[in-house]
């Protein structure tokens, strides 16, 4: 099949350097390079983000989380600015 395929410069540049290094044509390059991206995402398992206990505390606010958060932050660099003097 034949069709118009605009690449962009850095990805062109990839082609041609695996044209050289494997001495196939443009066509053989840009096939295998399409069927490499397209199966690995096929074959590639979803990610899964490990989750962590935090506790039982019942007092935390966790709505007020990032408050809390910048309030350390302020509080360390302050200590850090103090150390300076």
């Amino acid at each position: 099949m034949r069709t118009t395929v605009t690449l962009d410069p850095d990805v062109l540049i990839l082609i041609r350097t695996a044209m050289k290094e494997r001495g196939v044509p443009f066509k053989q390059a840009l096939n295998d390079a399409v069927r490499t991206g397209l199966l690995a995402k096929q074959n590639r398992r979803p990610f899964v983000q490990k989750t962590y206990p935090m506790g039982s505390e019942r007092n935390f606010r966790w709505d007020k989380a990032l408050a809390i958060a910048a309030a350390m932050e302020d509080e360390e660099l302050i200590r850090k600015m103090t150390l300076r003097k």
